[in-house]
């Protein structure tokens, strides 16, 4: 299973990144994650650059195919005045007009619990394109604020559980059984 992990941050070191990496640690050699980096690089959303027969930007042609290659998505994410940042939210922008994300089992992570508002936001938006997301690998964990990297969340037993509960979850999404 190859999973695409992406973080609503564009931090170089922000919890959401460090959650992405320990999981993408924990899942090695078993469940292959990749980081997708170019979040900051897509250019804001304009339906007039993605219009049939056109061909889109680079950067938006990268990710779609990212997604697309995924078997599935792990997005952590911050919460920035309630909402999903606009980074991420321009990214699933560029996605929603194509097939890449219909039927993807998708996988939400917060780094801080108190943060509800953007989780369900971005979970609404995810089921508005069609996207599943996946009981289990749906979770709040306490890392914000406690300044841990990849490694020590991995060394960290409840966090460790936790997310390898993710990647069972994950690993336990069959899109092919659904309409």
């Amino acid at each position: 299973m190859r999973l695409l992990a992406i973080s609503g941050s564009l931090r170089a070191h922000s919890s959401n990144g460090e959650l992405l990496r320990a999981l993408a640690t924990l899942a090695a050699p078993a469940i292959g994650v990749e980081l997708y980096a170019g979040l900051g690089d897509l250019p804001a959303f304009n339906p007039d650059l993605d219009e049939e027969g056109m061909t889109p930007p680079s950067t938006v042609q990268t990710l779609r195919r990212a997604v697309g290659d995924a078997d599935g998505l792990v997005i952590s994410s911050p919460e920035y005045a309630h909402g999903v940042p606009g980074a991420l939210k321009n990214a699933l922008d560029w996605l929603v007009s194509g097939p890449e994300m219909v039927y993807k089992p998708v996988g939400l992570l917060n780094a801080s619990p108190r943060s509800v508002h953007a989780q369900q936001s971005l979970a609404e938006t995810l089921r508005t394109m069609s996207a599943l997301l996946v009981e289990g690998a749906c979770l709040a964990l306490p890392v914000s604020g406690r300044g841990l990297n990849a490694e020590t969340i991995v060394a960290d037993v409840e966090l460790r559980s936790q997310l390898e509960g993710v990647l069972r979850a994950m690993a336990g999404a069959d899109p092919s059984s659904l309409p």
